[in-house]
């Protein structure tokens, strides 16, 4: 008991409050959901539409796997004359047009603007240096080399002090406002007419070495115009300079410094040029080609160009919209429906022969449904990544496509959740259709199927996943087994071999770990439950068990027997011992609620039955089965578990209160126990015992539903029986065994368990096996003589 429970049982504190206990009854929506043959119709239905949609729409036999860029292996004919508007041939005859157009470009002014502005404000620091300093004086020297440093701190300049000073020295400031203006002037034509650096692409260059530019205006329009180099814009500012009559050093020291002002100005115009371009191919028509019946589309051996894939869209196109192929097309497609209707149908008709069932299970038919559409959607998935760029450019990787198919992924989950048989068919349904996605290859049938099949043989009886990838993997070697031997027969590139090898070895595993990583959700969303699962829940560290270990050890050791006993019983009709051990050993953790109240874990207390009324006993004892469930539910036990706990006591008697209710009815004893006779208020005259109800001593079942659950309802009772055998030999344990089973049989307990009186003859062999290994007897031994080491027998003997 918990510390918290005991604080709870103190005087005064507040008890705490009544939890809902937790049922296995099933919602009339999910019994519908699961018997309704109206959802069993829509599943058909569904798995149809789907299967005609992933294997068949978007690919059939007009659309060739071929791609541009790609390596064609066939030829491509025109079935039909037709005539299309191809934009490829429209395109590239616009582009010819556009690189014969030159570039357009504009005059920039900004630096211009720029370098006037900072050329006014040196002049104007240098007349107010003029007129604070005298000449050659030390602080005239300083300030103007303040200035200069200050008019190169503001753009690209290069400006000496010394031209600066030689300037100041040519007359009054007027005289060099002048010559400032002159040399700005200069600037401005120079800027107005245009400067290139001479790696700017021109429309044509004049005998006389000029360029001529499509310069646009400020208006928006576009001239043609001769635009100077920087070294004639030099030149032309140095003659100009020179041609004021400043002097030679004055004029050469202007030229220094209004140089840094030159920069070339003409700049490409992105927005002018492609106004210009959409106005040149304006009036380009579109060009129609001409095809003729027969004319060859694409060459086989030679790489699809885009005007060829072009031409054979437009083929498809056509045949596809006129003529009698239209008809073909929906012939096609009605094929196919019907060839998938019959790959479906016969799945069903297998599935009514060999899994009756499933078929009365939309539950295992949905699930049958969703891992096969779910399966081939991979598989298309793995066939649209070769429209994909990467793959398209290279036939390498595409080639590998067909071998990163999982197409074991349903083949292997089927096996695992439902049963070998339909994993088989379900095989053989997905490499027909793997196939035919990839265009009708026999290789890839035969290549999936076979590596299915080897899937599901490894995984048989798999109770560790481990197994299941495993099995998976060698799937996947039988792909690149098959790799090998296709790309030696076509005489492939040993490097292709090897990656088609790489990616069937990879996807085996691959798969495997996905099967694993989705088993334990369709386990939970089908409500199914896999040998893995039930081989975990018999760890004996199983907080249930370690909780029956501590609270009822007598009912833990009685669970170890009965599911020895139902293990060995199952494995002898060929039903599943590890469903029936670990059921077995969760069918009785209801007792742990109350283990005080069952014989086995009495020991040598008190009986707490001896204080109270039969039917009391009786409501206690049969309680175990509703708190098993509760405890189940809580710790989300598989619904085989759930269903063993309900079903193994079915609707059976609980004898020993219902004799004791029948005695006390005889005798007149009261309710409470006592001998007392009941006597009505205000009467003399006892009253009449009432008349005892079997159903109060019933077990609410219901009766088992499965192999399983019978054999744990047999074995349950043959073990709790053999316990009060004082001398075991075959002959008693035999007789007891025949009358429990005898006893069952006539009370309808087995009526609606699927087994036969072949199948009990054998589990009563069983039973008798084990029992007489488990219940043993051995030597005696005396206590030892005096004067010998070794003890003495005595006359008992098994």
């Amino acid at each position: 008991m918990s510390i918290l429970t005991k604080l709870r049982l103190l005087p005064g504190a507040t008890p705490p409050p009544p939890r809902k206990r937790k049922t296995a009854e099933v919602s009339g929506t999910v019994e519908f959901l699961e018997t309704s043959r109206l959802v069993a119709i829509l599943v058909f239905c569904a798995t149809v539409g789907a299967i005609v949609l992933i294997s068949f729409v978007g690919v059939n036999t007009l659309n060739l796997p071929v791609l541009p860029n790609q390596l064609a292996s066939v030829r491509i004919v025109a079935s039909v004359p037709f005539s299309y508007v191809s934009a490829e041939k429209t395109r590239l005859t616009k582009e010819q047009r556009v690189n014969r157009l030159p570039p357009v470009y504009r005059l920039e002014m900004e630096p211009l603007r720029l370098f006037e502005a900072h050329i006014h404000e040196l002049i104007t620091q240098l007349d107010k240096i003029d007129r604070e300093h005298s000449k050659d004086s030390p602080e005239r020297r300083s300030a103007i080399n303040e200035a200069v440093d200050a008019f190169n701190a503001k753009g690209p300049y290069r400006v000496s002090s010394e031209d600066v000073a030689t300037v100041m020295s040519v007359g009054d400031a007027k005289t060099r406002f002048s010559l400032i203006e002159n040399g700005l002037l200069s600037l401005r034509e120079i800027y107005n007419e245009g400067v290139q650096d001479g790696r700017t692409l021109g429309l044509s260059t004049k005998p006389d070495g000029v360029t001529v530019f499509q310069i646009t205006k400020p208006n928006g329009e576009v001239t043609q115009r001769p635009v100077q180099t920087m070294e004639d814009a030099l030149t032309f500012l140095r003659i100009n300079l020179m041609a004021e009559g400043s002097g030679r050093d004055v004029s050469n020291a202007l030229f220094r410094i209004f140089r840094n002002g030159l920069v070339p100005n003409v700049m490409f115009d992105a927005e002018a040029t492609a106004r210009l371009r959409t106005e040149a191919v304006q009036d380009i028509k579109p060009v129609t080609e001409h095809v003729d019946r027969g004319q060859t589309i694409i060459e086989p051996g030679t790489r699809v160009t885009p005007a060829q894939y072009e031409m054979l869209e437009a083929h498809r196109k056509y045949v596809l919209e006129h003529g009698d192929a239209r008809v073909d097309q929906g012939l096609q497609l009605f094929g196919r429906m019907l060839l998938v209707l019959g790959m479906v149908m016969a799945s069903v008709f297998y599935i009514r022969l060999e899994d009756q069932e499933t078929l009365q299970s939309n539950g295992r038919l949905a699930l049958l449904a969703l891992v096969v559409i779910v399966n081939l959607a991979l598989v298309r998935l793995s066939f649209w990544l070769g429209e994909l760029p990467f793959f398209v450019n290279n036939t390498t990787a595409a080639s590998i496509l067909p071998y990163i198919a999982p197409t074991a992924l349903a083949p292997l989950i089927v096996a695992i959740l439902l049963d070998y048989g339909s994993a088989m068919f379900m095989a053989l349904l997905i490499s027909i259709f793997a196939s035919v996605i990839y265009g009708n290859r026999l290789d890839i049938l035969v290549m999936t199927f076979v590596a299915s099949m080897i899937a599901i043989f490894c995984s048989r009886s798999a109770r560790k996943r481990g197994r299941v990838v495993r099995a998976a993997g060698l799937g996947g070697v039988t792909v690149a087994a098959f790799a090998l031997l296709m790309g030696i027969v076509d005489q492939l590139p040993a490097i292709t071999v090897l990656k088609q090898m790489a990616a069937g070895l990879g996807t085996g595993f691959v798969t495997g770990i996905i099967v694993v990583g989705v088993l334990p959700v369709l386990e939970g969303l089908f409500k199914r439950t896999t040998d893995i699962t039930l081989l975990e829940l018999t760890d004996f560290n199983h907080p249930l068990l370690r909780l029956m270990q501590m609270e009822a050890p007598g009912t833990y050791h009685h669970s170890l027997v009965v599911a020895q006993l139902s293990e060995n019983a199952a494995n002898a009709i060929g039903a599943n011992p590890l469903v029936a051990r670990a059921c077995a050993l969760f069918h009785d953790i209801g007792k742990t609620k109350k283990p005080e109240y069952f014989t086995e874990n009495q020991r040598d207390r008190a009986n707490p039955h001896d204080e109270n009324n039969p039917s009391l006993s009786a409501l206690i004892i049969k309680a175990h089965v509703k708190d098993g469930i509760d405890l189940a539910l809580k710790h989300r036990l598989p619904r085989a578990v759930i269903d063993v706990i309900q079903q193994h006591h079915g609707t059976t008697l609980i004898r020993f209160f219902f004799q004791r209710a029948l005695n006390d009815s005889r005798h007149g004893t009261n309710p409470t126990g006592s001998t007392a006779p009941m006597v009505a208020p205000g009467l003399v005259k006892p009253v009449e015992a009432p008349k005892v109800c079997e159903s109060t001593y019933r077990y609410d079942g219901p009766k088992p539903q499965f192999k399983e659950s019978a054999i744990i309802h047999l074995a349950d009772g043959v073990e709790a029986a053999s316990r009060s055998m004082k001398k075991v030999t075959p002959q008693h344990l035999g007789e007891l065994i025949d009358q429990i089973f005898r006893d069952r049989i006539e009370d309808g307990q087995l009526d609606e368990a699927p087994i036969t009186f072949e199948e009990l003859s054998k589990i009563k062999s069983s039973f008798t096996f084990t029992l007489l290994n488990m219940l043993h007897s051995r030597v005696g031994y005396a206590p030892a003589e005096e004067g010998s080491g070794t003890p003495a027998p005595t006359k008992a003997q098994a």
